[in-house]
């Protein structure tokens, strides 16, 4: 962080502040996301965030942000459709992958149709391609994963 920019420290601060659910970063995130879509037609099209590793953290995290950008986008909120019960380990603490073990999905309600997959941060692909994969299993015809950010790596000397 010493070396990165303002704007850098800025972006951050609200992915930062988004995973805690702090209501200014969700309005902020909602802009950045409904101007994303805007282009694209939303009808008969749901959107569906990717489960944080509790019901807790989950609901914290997207309940709000998904009615916001469903609302505004004109798109079918996905979010009580797929359950998170107990806990995971974290994929980004444990280093490796977990398989989203703890998450079920309504099947009947994605079978056949558009979905927009949204998630916060995207590491390796992993948790994005399981869930992708377990809605696919589902009937679902996912058009696009959408990520608020992008971990970066970065080599030391």
């Amino acid at each position: 962080m010493r070396r990165a920019s303002f704007e850098a420290q800025e972006s951050n601060r609200y992915i930062i502040d988004f995973k805690n659910g702090r209501k200014y970063a969700i309005r902020i995130i909602t802009d950045m996301v409904c101007e994303t879509l805007s282009k694209t037609n939303m009808d008969n099209t749901i959107i569906v965030n990717i489960p944080a590793s509790c019901e807790r953290t989950t609901e914290r995290r997207y309940r709000t942000f998904m009615n916001d950008v469903c609302d505004r986008c004109g798109a079918v909120n996905g979010f009580g459709h797929v359950h998170v019960f107990g806990k995971r380990e974290k994929s980004h603490i444990i280093r490796h992958h977990s398989h989203l073990d703890n998450v079920r999905i309504d099947n009947d309600f994605f079978r056949g149709r558009r979905v927009i997959v949204v998630d916060d941060i995207c590491t390796t692909g992993q948790t994005s391609n399981s869930f992708i994969e377990r809605l696919k299993m589902a009937g679902a015809d996912v058009r696009m994963a959408l990520f608020i950010a992008k971990t970066k790596k970065f080599k030391t000397n």
